[in-house]
C-alpha cells in the first residue's frame, strides 16, 4: 500500500460510502477539491500564471464532470509568493475566471496566504440527479476511454528535460468532454477520469470491483502510464454499445474499447504521481 492509500484509508472506516470516488456525493451534491502545487505538479518556467489557474481548476472540474455532476461553485485557496505584482495577481485571477466563465461556475470564497511558491487548491461544489461512481464495474463489461492517451507523457518529458512544447499541448490545456459524458452517463456503469494515468485507473477500479481485464490488445507503457490526460475512463454493457458510439460520433470523441472486465485482479507497474 503506498502513502496515499494508506493516508486515505485512515478515514475510511465511518464514511466508507463517501471516500474513495473523484468526489463525495452528499445528497444532490457533489463535492470535489484537487491540489495543484508548484515543483510537484508544474514548475512556473512552463506555464504562465494564466495557464497554471486554468489547470488547477480544469483537473478539478474533470472530477466533477465524470461523476455525472454539473460544477456550480469553487472556492479557491492560493498561496501566493511574495515576489508575486499586481499584474501577476491579475493574470492569475483571469486563468481562475475564464474557466469558471465557460461552465458557468461563481468563484464565491476561499483563502489566501504568503508563500515562497505558488500553491493552489480548489473545492467544486457540484450538483447531480444520478451519480455515476467508480464502483458498479459489471463482469463482462466493455472497457472503454475517450480520445487519444500519450501526448502529456511526450510533453512532460520534453518540459523536465528543458524542452518546449506547444500551448495547445493537453499537459498545458487539458480539454474536457461534458457535453460528451453526460450524454453517454444513462448507458455507462461506472466512470473516472485519466489523471494518474489509464494503468493506474484500472488499477483503482479493479481493487474497488474486484474484478480484472482481459485485454483484446496490448497497450503501451507510453500510453497507460501517462498521467493527466483527463480523458474519461468508463464501462458499459454490450448492448449499449451501439448508442454510445451514436454519440461519441454526434460529439466527435474517439472511442477505444480497448478491455472486457473479467474475474481477477489487476495491478498497474508504473510508476507512481504521488508521493515517489
Amino acid at each position: 500500500m503506498n502513502k496515499e492509500d494508506y493516508f486515505i484509508k485512515q478515514f475510511k472506516n465511518n464514511h466508507k460510502n463517501v471516500i474513495g470516488d473523484d468526489g463525495a456525493v452528499i445528497g444532490s451534491h457533489v463535492y470535489s477539491m484537487d491540489a495543484f502545487f508548484e515543483n510537484i505538479h508544474f514548475k512556473r518556467e512552463w506555464m504562465s500564471l494564466k495557464q497554471i489557474a486554468r489547470k488547477a481548476m480544469i483537473a478539478n472540474i474533470s472530477d466533477a464532470i465524470v461523476m455525472n455532476a454539473i460544477p456550480k461553485y469553487a472556492l479557491l485557496s492560493v498561496a501566493i509568493p511574495k515576489s508575486f505584482s499586481n499584474e501577476d495577481l491579475k493574470e492569475l485571477a483571469k486563468g481562475f475566471k475564464s474557466v469558471a466563465k465557460k461552465f458557468g461556475i461563481k468563484i464565491i470564497g476561499g483563502d489566501t496566504i504568503s508563500n515562497n511558491k505558488l500553491d493552489i487548491s480548489i473545492t467544486i461544489i457540484s450538483k447531480t440527479k444520478k451519480p455515476i461512481y467508480r464502483k458498479g464495474l459489471k463482469k463482462d463489461d466493455l472497457l472503454c476511454y475517450s480520445g487519444e492517451l500519450g501526448t502529456c507523457k511526450k510533453d512532460l518529458d520534453s518540459l523536465l528535460n528543458g524542452k518546449k512544447v506547444s500551448k495547445k499541448s493537453k499537459f498545458i490545456k487539458p480539454k474536457l468532454k461534458p457535453k460528451f459524458f453526460y450524454e453517454i452517463a444513462p448507458y455507462i456503469n461506472c466512470a473516472l477520469d485519466i489523471s494518474d494515468g489509464l494503468f493506474f485507473e484500472l488499477e483503482r477500479l479493479s481493487k474497488i470491483n474486484s474484478l480484472g481485464f482481459n485485454f483484446f490488445d496490448k497497450i503501451s507503457k507510453e500510453v497507460g502510464c501517462s498521467g493527466e490526460e483527463y480523458e474519461v475512463l468508463f464501462s458499459f454493457s454490450q448492448k449499449n454499445k451501439e448508442i454510445i458510439s451514436k454519440i461519441a460520433t454526434k460529439h466527435e470523441v474517439k472511442l477505444n474499447i480497448f478491455a472486457k472486465a473479467v474475474d481477477g485482479t489487476y495491478k498497474c507497474d508504473c510508476q507512481n504521481h504521488h508521493f515517489k
